[in-house]
């Protein structure tokens, strides 16, 4: 998968690692952008079609795919945190984030697959998809999905072509953990390495040592990952 010339859609791309994604595929010579966004009039990058897109809508992925049918590369990044627990937590705050993660994903893949070709499917996922986090519960039940998802999909996808690659990340210097006092990744970096890999044909993308320690731990012992519920 080539990024110069080619026909990229971005969701969720009027902020944060969406908005860097949109700015790093014209820097790199794309041929053709949409950027989609639920408030598309947020969305202020000159050199881009800009589309109304709510994943979560499948009316409005329907539109989105007949307008953009010639779309090679697929980057699913809009997302949501309601920062909301399991077991007590609103469970309409529950539900909207797997609508959002597994179902709105799952809604554009659906869509736009057809299409693909032997392009690319990009899924930003976190590196909560591998481990929870109290405070965030809900988030990372979202995230796990989604991570489930990529690796399905992939299999489903791979007979006609498309490159399937998932994106895992810690935290990143956006607007959605701006309350956070905590080391940070430039999400231009993130963007960077991710686009990388599509164009190396890598299928998973770890864009920081944080993110890659846990991985190594999901092999070990749950306590050593969860020292409080011990």
């Amino acid at each position: 998968m080539k990024i110069s010339g080619s026909v990229a859609l971005v969701t969720g791309a009027n902020r944060g690692i969406g908005r860097q994604f949109v700015l790093e595929l014209l820097a790199r010579g794309a041929a053709k952008v949409y950027a989609t966004a639920r408030n598309p009039e947020l969305v202020d990058i000159p050199g881009v079609e800009v589309l109304a897109l709510d994943i979560t809508d499948p009316a409005a992925v329907a539109a989105a795919a007949a307008r953009a049918g010639e779309v090679d590369l697929l980057i699913n990044n809009a997302g949501i945190s309601t920062y909301s627990n399991l077991v007590t937590g609103d469970l309409d705050k529950i539900r909207l984030e797997l609508d959002t993660h597994f179902w709105g994903t799952l809604n554009v893949i659906r869509a736009f697959a057809p299409v693909l070709g032997d392009g690319a499917i990009l899924n930003v996922l976190s590196r909560l998809s591998w481990v929870s986090y109290d405070g965030a519960n809900a988030y990372s039940v979202a995230k796990a999905a989604e991570w489930s998802l990529t690796n399905g999909v992939r299999l489903e996808l791979a007979a006609q072509g498309t490159l399937v690659t998932g994106l895992l990340l810690g935290a990143a210097d956006t607007d959605m953990m701006a309350g956070f006092d905590i080391e940070k990744t430039d999400p231009a970096v993130i963007v960077r390495l991710a686009l990388d890999g599509i164009e190396a044909g890598a299928l998973e993308v770890v864009a920081d040592e944080a993110t890659a320690q846990v991985k190594a731990a999901l092999a070990g012992d749950p306590r050593l990952l969860y020292p409080a519920a011990v």
